[in-house]
């Protein structure tokens, strides 16, 4: 039989979806009966498979079957993973379908509570999703649709040996909580963060084994998530990192847990509550710290000091507590709980960087502090619900308050790199998605910290505290992208022919791919000023053929391939003896229930 792609299962997971929506739902609604479908259909079948090979080890030392289900496939003690109560199993659901009498949400119901009950990890995770909830007089999942869920969600095995790759699963939740972010606008984007950028920022946080990750505003957790994948895809051990996050909507608390569990994550510590208020993670009475914090809060909230504990987080100033200016409050709160060599990133609307009040007099004492490391401006239209421009600040702590700030790296004391990468995006139907090249190219370039012309500048905190531009750090101010105006000439618009001074302005480019532009032109009646198209271009599509089968062109393609093939040779052994998806798998041991992120 072959195995279950991640096409194939994302078809699936979207047709469920429609079964719900025939009951007139929308995506906040249904996502969470699909959620628990999912995560219910795939307990039970890793369940019974561990199961058959309890009973099956038992058979082979000699037991009678009835003894081996009697004194070891009942038993939770022998279960590595989730252990599945009868009245959960998939087996019982179906048997169930056609119950006279019986309300089939309330099995379904059952079926969770059963789970969760068994399951310690699964304390509350669950409790929001019920069959049987009713709103007005009317239930809000008929009895049919569920059922119909049943047998859509019994066409496919969910272990991971019907998978093609391990993390198949993990990949698939992930399709499913962007499909609901699509859907539900901003909503979806309270808790859920593109993964190009959060990719972005995990590049420039550069995580290694051993460390403590933290995201206060943590949503669906996929930035603790791909943290793990970044380190497990450097060839480090992920199993050797706490992952730490909290969220303050009990839905999105769900998910999140869901979401590791699904990715094979057991360990991480996801709290539920208001993160200004009641920060939850903590050690001996005071706040944890963490070598590194990532974050996207939600852009323009209010907040509340009532009832705060930890108020000393905020000593850089207090913005206003109504007027949606708690931008900077979060920035606060993580770099309060950030040790001394660590790292934050966060998302943040660009008004914080040039918002005057209590705003600025928090700004400026970041840049008397040394604190920010740069500041990168992110393309528009990248996050579900907000089309406010955003930017990334990466930032170092800096408890001892001097100036320049030690733990930056010596070459970047007392400056701040602008990077302007607003227009370098692939450009979608609905929304716009950071590329590998453009992630590529701002990390490089926050690595190198360097001045690209018209991209990114490191700028001196003189420069910025000077009156001229006090303390503003608008980004188009020290790093303006905005195109050269466009040449125009007169006399080549009423009369014709190509501007040579154009054509003269382009050699660079023509040089670098080995084109000699006398190829595409000709003078114009020995006019020095002005050419026209050589006379094998009568026809605008007669330009790209001239120009790919151009004996120059072929001949530095050439010189591209062979450049490659001699570092493919000189490096090939050393990509031979990287470890296999299977390597990494059977090295640590996973369990049937995880799944490893290849």
């Amino acid at each position: 039989m072959p195995k279950l792609s991640l096409a194939k299962l994302e078809r699936h997971l979207y047709a469920a979806a429609d079964i719900l929506r025939r009951e007139g739902m929308d995506a906040a609604t249904y996502k969470d009966f699909i959620f628990g479908m999912l995560f219910l259909k795939r307990c039970s079948d890793v369940f019974e498979t561990a199961r058959q090979e309890i009973i099956e080890r038992s058979v082979a030392d000699g037991m009678e079957v009835a003894e081996a289900e009697a004194r070891y496939a009942i038993n939770p003690d022998y279960y590595d993973d989730f252990f599945v109560p009868e009245r959960a199993r998939w087996s019982y659901l179906q048997e169930h379908l056609n119950d006279a009498g019986v309300a089939y949400g309330s099995v379904l119901d059952k079926a969770l509570s059963a789970l969760t009950e068994a399951n310690e990890s699964l304390e509350h995770v669950l409790d929001h999703i019920q069959f049987m909830r009713v709103q007005g007089n009317k239930r809000i999942v008929s009895d049919e649709a569920c059922k119909d869920l049943v047998r859509h969600f019994s066409l496919y095995r969910l272990r991971n040996q019907d998978f093609q790759f391990s993390d198949l699963l993990g990949a698939a939740y992930e399709f499913l909580i962007n499909m609901f972010a699509e859907s539900a606008g901003k909503k979806g984007g309270d808790f859920y963060t593109p993964r190009d950028v959060i990719r972005l920022m995990v590049r420039i946080l550069a995580p290694t084994p051993g460390l403590k990750v933290y995201d206060p505003t943590c949503g669906s957790g996929g930035m603790l998530i791909i943290t793990r994948e970044f380190i497990e895809h450097s060839g480090g051990d992920p199993t050797d990192l706490r992952l730490c996050g909290q969220v303050n909507d009990a839905s999105a608390w769900s998910i999140c847990k869901l979401n590791m569990l699904l990715h094979g994550i057991q360990g991480a510590d996801i709290q539920l509550q208001n993160t200004f208020l009641h920060p939850m993670h903590r050690e001996a009475g005071e706040l944890e710290r963490f070598d590194r914090v990532i974050a996207n809060p939600p852009f323009s909230q209010n907040y509340s000091r009532t009832d705060m504990e930890f108020p000393e987080r905020f000593r850089w100033g207090w913005c206003p507590a109504s007027g949606k200016k708690a931008d900077l409050m979060f920035t606060q709160h993580m770099l309060a709980v950030c040790k001394d060599k660590g790292m934050v990133c966060t998302v943040m609307p660009h008004g914080v960087l040039f918002r005057g009040g209590a705003e600025k007099e928090i700004r400026t004492k970041f840049l008397e502090q040394d604190l920010i490391e740069p500041i990168i401006s992110l393309p528009p239209n990248l996050f579900y619900g907000a089309g406010i421009p955003a930017c990334l600040l990466v930032m170092r702590p800096n408890r001892a308050g001097s100036f320049p700030n030690a733990n930056k790296p010596k070459t970047r004391q007392g400056k701040v790199l602008f990077i302007n990468a607003d227009a370098e995006y692939h450009a979608g139907r609905a929304q716009n998605y950071l590329q590998p090249q453009h992630v590529e190219k701002i990390a490089s370039t926050f690595e190198r910290y360097e001045d690209i012309p018209g991209y990114a500048r490191a700028v001196s905190f003189e420069e910025i505290a000077d009156p001229a531009n006090d303390y503003n750090l608008n980004i188009r101010r020290y790093v303006d992208n905005s195109p050269p105006p466009e040449p125009h000439d007169v006399r080549a618009h009423l009369i014709g022919g190509v501007p040579t001074a154009e054509i003269e302005s382009h050699r660079p480019l023509c040089a670098a791919l080995g084109f000699d532009s006398g190829h595409a032109f000709r003078l114009r009646n020995g006019d020095g000023r002005y050419h026209d198209f050589a006379p094998a271009l009568t026809q605008r599509t007669a330009i790209a053929p001239l120009v790919e089968q151009d004996p120059g062109v072929a001949a530095r393609a050439q010189e591209v391939r062979d450049a490659l093939a001699k570092w493919w040779t000189k490096h090939a052994s050393r990509v031979a003896d990287l470890p296999t998806s299977r390597d990494l798998i059977r090295t640590r041991h996973l369990s049937p229930m995880s799944t490893l992120s290849i």
